[in-house]
């Protein structure tokens, strides 16, 4: 049994506890509330995410997972509503054929590198995977099919987190430095930038017209999950699974489909675009806050190199691309 003082002591630690939790609770809501506003950019609430995660840690991070894949359709529906058929089209139709090169060749050079670094085949696979189509997505769809192991998902999704982190903040400043135009900065986020949402947060802060080049590019090479899903049922001998299908993705275009053509759903477009960024700037908050560093070290050293490796390749030949055959 316990003494008095030691029942007092447990008390307080007990309270103190409570009042801790409370705190991380109350400081995480107010991060969010902030994201909701004008005041706060994608690459600043990823920041913030990131610093949650690293000192106070995420108080709701079982519910994580979910929220960031359901705020991130919700989100890019919503920036459907601010965008033109047509042009969409002429941009999807530019971006085809890199989006087939691009995604060919990362997954060709993927299998290389993690051939030679001598990494767990499923855990190569699903780096290469996020790297060439649309990262967490794509991840999150081809594991079941290929039986992965919570181990390798979680090394995959944190190899590409990071790194999505990381372009967040220098592709415009790179396209600055190049003088990239709108449409060859969209371009080229959508094929180097892993994650649709980083895609999104990274062309917004270019332009308008590089945000829906970014966009429409992205989400046509997202389609591209299911194709590779098919291929890796035989590449991994295990045809029973489901193909996971981004059926969001149809109503995106719905909602370009409506701005087009109907007049009173260009009435509030505006409006709708208002927060479907409000909602990206949360995703990446929260993105950012899902990031522990328990995450960030159990990546280990070889598949981050691959992770590295491929998103420099991809990079580099997409801005030659973009720059001089676009």
């Amino acid at each position: 049994m316990y003494t008095q003082n030691q029942q007092l002591t447990h008390k307080a630690s007990g309270l103190l506890l409570n009042v801790n939790e409370n705190t991380r609770k109350a400081v995480f809501i107010i991060c969010i509330v902030l994201c909701l506003t004008p005041f706060i950019s994608p690459a600043i609430a990823l920041l913030m995410g990131l610093v949650i995660a690293q000192f106070t840690g995420h108080p709701y991070l079982h519910l994580n997972h979910k929220a960031t894949h359901l705020l991130l359709q919700f989100s890019v529906v919503g920036l459907g509503f601010g965008m033109n058929v047509h042009t969409a089209m002429q941009a999807g139709k530019e971006g085809v054929l890199f989006t087939i090169a691009s995604i060919t060749g990362t997954l060709v050079f993927g299998y290389l590198m993690g051939k030679w670094l001598t990494i767990e085949k499923k855990t190569s696979y699903l780096i290469s995977a996020g790297t060439a189509i649309c990262g967490g997505s794509a991840i999150a769809a081809i594991s079941p099919v290929i039986k992965a192991e919570e181990k390798q998902i979680s090394v995959a999704l944190g190899c590409v987190f990071i790194l999505n982190s990381i372009a967040l903040f220098i592709f415009p400043v790179i396209g600055h430095h190049f003088s990239l135009s709108q449409t060859q900065f969209g371009l080229w986020c959508a094929i180097a930038i892993h994650d649709t949402s980083s895609v999104v947060g990274a062309a917004s802060k270019y332009g308008t017209h590089a945000l829906e080049v970014a966009t429409t590019v992205k989400l046509a090479r997202a389609l591209w999950i299911v194709p590779v899903s098919f291929m890796s049922t035989f590449i991994f001998k295990n045809k029973s699974k489901k193909i996971s299908v981004p059926y969001f993705i149809g109503l995106f275009i719905l909602a370009m489909a409506a701005n087009t053509y109907l007049p009173v759903v260009k009435m509030i477009s505006p409006y709708m675009v208002t927060i479907a960024k409000m909602g990206l700037t949360l995703t990446l908050f929260l993105i950012g806050a899902g990031l522990s560093r328990k995450i960030l070290v159990s990546v280990g050293f070889k598949p981050l190199l691959q992770g590295v490796a491929l998103w420099v390749a991809i990079s580099v030949a997409a801005l030659y691309a973009v720059m001089h055959l676009a």
